[in-house]
């Protein structure tokens, strides 16, 4: 039976939605998760699908904005009761077919970014609309530490506040327009939220940042960490969008190697053939380098599942649980590659957060193995 009441915190991930997923895989997972499920926040982004190309760019947009459509035409459900949210890609050499990079993520190129996807959605606004990346050197994508030779600008004679002050500008002039409704930010920093809020309170004619998506998972919590961004979401009253609460599949153990096996040699040469990690192996650069397959990862996952088992629910259950045990996480993302993993999911989602014991004894395991996929 649907589990609308207890899902109204859990959303559905689309960036597989063209190269994982085909089209007519996809909109079933999507009247599975909406009708069934009763999940009504999507999110996309201009550069999707991943692995991204420039052959394929732009599908998931096309894909979820064709569900939309068709199932408002048909009945099954109105605009008013979905929220679709999309991104605009930051600079990124390696995309050249997006803006030619593209180099900076300005006024020019935030209105660009959007009027596309709109295109793309065949929709007349997006609910939501985030800058995937910080249009500055900032530390992301498996990398920890911040190193301040690495810091550029990508105007000359600019600061990284006039930037932002730039793009929240150009957020509010669509928000203005109608074509989007609340705008949000996307892999940022405490100071980069921080410095948005500010903006939005000192200047007019910005836009407020509502919501921030992030990385959180039981193997990635630099949200929780002293100076993260639990602080400054708490405070400026920030809602957080969690992406891969499972670590890219990591937390569901399938990786793990089989009983007997040591974790030596890591466990990159496990798991199902088409689990992503596998399928696009050498395709997919972030993924391959922020969820490593090592031996720090290996004995992080073991020892989660372990505490799993001795709270007798599955590692996945407690991963996903545990995420959707943070007050200032408002939607955990879920990534799903066909309709039994998405019904386990939000069964599991279903079932709300963990207990503060839980919690206590997650927060030792985190102590012992800190988060080995950033």
């Amino acid at each position: 039976c649907p589990t609308h009441r207890a899902l109204h915190r859990v959303g559905l991930g689309t960036m597989l939605f063209g190269t994982t997923l085909s089209e007519d895989e996809a909109r079933r997972l999507l009247d599975r998760a909406h009708l069934h499920h009763g999940v009504s926040f999507f999110d996309t982004a201009e550069m999707y699908p991943v692995p991204q190309s420039s052959a394929t760019q732009g599908d998931s947009e096309r894909i979820l904005g064709a569900w939309v459509r068709d199932r408002i035409r048909r009945g099954a459900l109105r605009r008013e009761d979905v929220t679709v949210a999309t991104k605009v890609s930051g600079p990124c050499s390696e995309m050249p077919w997006i803006r030619g990079g593209p180099h900076r993520l300005d006024r020019a190129g935030i209105v660009a970014s959007c009027e596309a996807s709109l295109l793309r959605l065949g929709l007349d606004h997006v609910d939501l609309l985030q800058l995937h990346w910080p249009d500055r050197y900032v530390p992301m994508f498996g990398d920890e530490l911040y190193d301040s030779a690495r810091r550029f600008h990508s105007k000359p004679g600019e600061t990284s506040a006039d930037s932002l002050l730039e793009q929240l500008s150009a957020l509010r002039d669509l928000e203005d327009r109608g074509l989007v409704r609340e705008s949000g930010l996307s892999n940022e920093t405490a100071w980069g939220l921080t410095r948005c809020a500010g903006l939005a309170r000192e200047s007019p004619g910005v836009a407020r940042v509502a919501r921030v998506q992030q990385c959180y998972s039981l193997l990635c919590r630099g949200l929780d960490q002293n100076g993260g961004l639990r602080e400054c979401c708490h405070e400026e009253g920030v809602s957080v969008i969690a992406y891969s609460p499972l670590a890219m599949g990591l937390l569901t153990g399938k990786y793990l190697p089989p009983e007997g096996r040591g974790v030596e040699a890591g466990y990159d040469r496990w798991g199902p053939p088409r689990a992503r990690l596998n399928l696009h192996r050498g395709r997919y650069s972030e993924a391959e380098s922020r969820y490593p397959r090592d031996e720090r990862t290996t004995r992080a996952v073991q020892a989660y599942r372990e505490l799993a088992h001795k709270r007798g629910m599955s590692l996945t259950e407690l991963s996903i649980r545990f995420v959707l045990s943070s007050e200032v996480v408002g939607t955990a993302l879920l990534g799903c590659v066909d309709e039994a993993q998405l019904d386990e999911l939000c069964l599991y989602a279903g079932r709300g957060g963990l207990d503060r014991d839980a919690l206590e004894e997650i927060d030792r395991v985190h102590a012992a193995h800190p988060s080995p996929t950033p």
